[in-house]
């Protein structure tokens, strides 16, 4: 296929479409197809005059050539001799793609082609009043805005307009009727010539399901919940290397990364594909070839708007990036999801593949780079959101993210955005376990609650794997220093189900959410990103009042992990001393033990401080470890990390 890509000349100063211009080095002229591109110069925006139109039109062609493309120049301002001459150097151009494709593909030429690109000159306003009172408006900025906005009251302005319409010479265009005569309405395309009916431009008809292996054999074995220690993308790319295998004949699969595919953990997939490239090849490169589906190029945007195309022509996708710099392409989420509303209610539109994202690096583990690298806000961002397009995804571990990432690949019409960490970190759940609490979206962990006689005095709830991990060290701790406590522990992976069900196909319903986070008991909630968005989700529950939340708060810097999670108050020690402040019966009684915790984070800030790691009860932290396994933790030298799990 040939697309002709047309790119006004005020669109072609943002970042976006300059960056854009380069996606002809990830082009393969052997198994792709074309794009043609239009850059149209009418040499105004909305107010001000765009500077491709202004520079020297040799610095204009030595910019295109530069970029790597081969220039056309179209110009003038006469409509039948500008028709002509587009017309024959377009069919310039589509003779100079086919002869580029043939060399490429029967002719075994080499290297990265030059592809045609057309730049076309016309009057801003062309054909349109070249004057209103006595101000230029053909060839000027003015024909962007509306040229007569007062014809009702104006007569000499309605006389302008009527001119004008008339100069299209609509008695030869229509009949007394206002119906197209034969001789234009003969000209449209018929069946899938039809833009509208054409597959290509109505992706969900060439759509084919992925072949799919059983993510279910890529489980990582749990024999006691929170002692075996995995990296969970790391998991999930394995999984993904399988599915781009099993669908290589097909080619409908292909992976979207700003240079973090490796990062996120995605390595694996370079076993069965490599790194699409077209630019220079050095022989010591990592996985480039001119045939590679892992598709990254720096530029969020870029990789955004391939995946559109790709999904919108019937393909499936998945995009990795860190969570902080998703935000770059939040106008471009805004409009898929506004696309995908408005389809679901056209007929004869088809589904296409749901749009797939894996925000990793995460908010949590961003110690390293630092408070540049720590935003959770994108889920804030696509919750907002029609209920019935978005969906997003908190998975506490590896096991989880497998059964999450399967869904997703199955899925159709969404936006679906998972949120997972890629460092080391302990494991919780089984395969079957994980595919139960995945079904659910939400659920109590029998094994993490002590609730089960029938009397709930708090709920620890949490949603992410870093706040998961925190929230349940601090259950350990209550429960080792109140054995009488009674706590349930509840863990949130569809954070959709946190709404009403008069709001979202996935909420729970009153009696539901009751049942769960019980009617009156305290709830401290340990969530992933902005705390206020717990509450937005949960403003109408009867227990609103009684929730809790902690998460990110703005606080970070380039210090431990641990420490990140001191800063924002999501610790473990601070989520326990939460506790003791919110349940009745506790309160002055624990007083010794909310100053020991207190004293506890004083200990941490020293450490740190001192050794520039965290302590190794922290580092090593495995849930309810035997005496032994915590004399291994505690028992190594300062500065040292202690590891757990057989894993590691």
């Amino acid at each position: 296929m040939v697309v002709a890509c047309i790119v006004g000349d005020g669109e072609a100063e943002t970042g976006p479409l300059a960056t854009s211009w380069h996606s002809n080095k990830f082009l393969n002229p052997v198994a792709d197809g074309a794009v043609l591109p239009i850059l149209h110069l009418n040499g105004y925006k909305i107010a001000n005059p765009t500077i491709l139109a202004r520079i020297p039109t040799d610095e204009l062609l030595d910019l295109m050539r530069g970029y790597g493309h081969e220039p056309y120049v179209v110009e003038g301002d006469d409509p039948t001799t500008m028709h002509q001459q587009f017309a024959t150097t377009l069919d310039t151009c589509l003779d100079r793609i086919a002869e580029i494709q043939r060399d490429y593909r029967k002719g075994g030429a080499s290297g990265r082609p030059a592809w045609p690109m057309i730049i076309f000159r016309s009057p801003k306003g062309w054909t349109g009043p070249k004057e209103i009172d006595g101000k230029r408006v053909e060839g000027y900025w003015r024909s962007h805005q509306v040229p007569f906005s007062d014809t009702r009251q104006n007569p000499s302005h309605l006389k302008e307009l009527q001119k004008w319409m008339m100069s299209y010479e609509p008695e030869e265009l229509f009949d007394s009727e206002g119906r197209p005569v034969p001789e234009i309405a003969d000209l449209h395309p018929v069946g899938e010539r039809r833009m509208s009916a054409n597959p290509h431009a109505n992706g969900g008809e060439l759509r084919r399901p992925l072949r799919m292996p059983d993510f279910r054999d890529y489980e990582v074995k749990i024999d006691r919940p929170g002692h075996t220690i995995a990296e969970a993308t790391r998991v999930m790319g394995a999984f993904l290397r399988d599915v781009m295998k099993l669908n290589d004949d097909q080619r409908n699969f292909r992976l979207f990364s700003p240079d973090e595919n490796n990062s996120n953990r995605w390595q694996d997939v370079l076993e069965v594909t490599n790194r699409a490239w077209q630019a220079e090849i050095y022989d010591y490169d990592d996985h480039l070839a001119s045939d590679g589906r892992v598709m990254e190029i720096l530029s969020e945007h870029t990789i955004q708007g391939w995946l559109e195309g790709y999904l919108l022509t019937g393909r499936h996708g998945f995009l990795s990036t860190y969570e902080a710099f998703i935000h770059l392409v939040d106008s471009m989420f805004n409009q898929h999801a506004k696309w995908l509303k408005v389809t679901d209610d056209i007929e004869w539109r088809r589904p296409i593949s749901s749009l797939n994202y894996l925000l990793s690096s995460h908010v949590w583990r961003q110690d390293h780079n630092g408070f540049s690298h720590q935003d959770p806000g994108f889920i804030d961002h696509v919750m907002n959101k029609k209920a019935e397009i978005v969906r997003v995804y908190l998975p506490p571990d590896a096991n989880t993210l497998l059964s999450t990432t399967d869904h997703c690949l199955r899925s159709s019409q969404y936006v679906n955005v998972v949120v997972a960490g890629k460092q080391p970190a302990p494991q919780y759940l089984t395969m079957d376990e994980a595919i139960k609490h995945c079904t659910k979206g939400i659920g109590i962990w029998d094994w993490a609650s002590s609730d089960q006689d029938g009397r709930t005095d708090l709920v620890m709830a949490a949603a992410g794997d870093v706040p998961t991990m925190e929230a349940l060290a601090a259950t350990e701790i209550l429960q080792q220093r109140f054995p009488d406590l009674r706590i349930r522990f509840i863990n949130v992976v569809d954070m959709m189900r946190l709404q009403d069900d008069r709001e979202h196909p996935h909420g729970l319903s009153d009696r539901e959410f009751a049942a769960l986070f019980t009617p009156t008991a305290p709830i401290v909630f340990a969530y992933h990103g902005y705390p206020w968005l717990i509450h937005r989700l949960t403003y109408r529950r009867s227990n609103h009042e009684n929730i809790h939340v902690r998460g990110y708060k703005e606080e970070g810097t380039t210090t431990t992990p641990f420490d990140m999670c001191v800063l924002n108050e999501i610790d473990r020690f601070s989520l326990a001393i939460d506790a003791i402040d919110r349940v009745p019966q506790l309160g002055s009684n624990a007083a010794h033990v909310r100053q020991e915790l207190v004293d506890k984070i004083i200990e941490h800030h020293q450490y740190i401080r001192r050794y520039g790691e965290d302590m190794p009860e922290i580092a090593g932290w495995m849930w309810h470890a035997s005496a032994e396994e915590e004399r291994s933790l505690t028992a190594t030298e300062p500065g040292v990390i202690a590891t757990a799990g057989d894993n590691v």
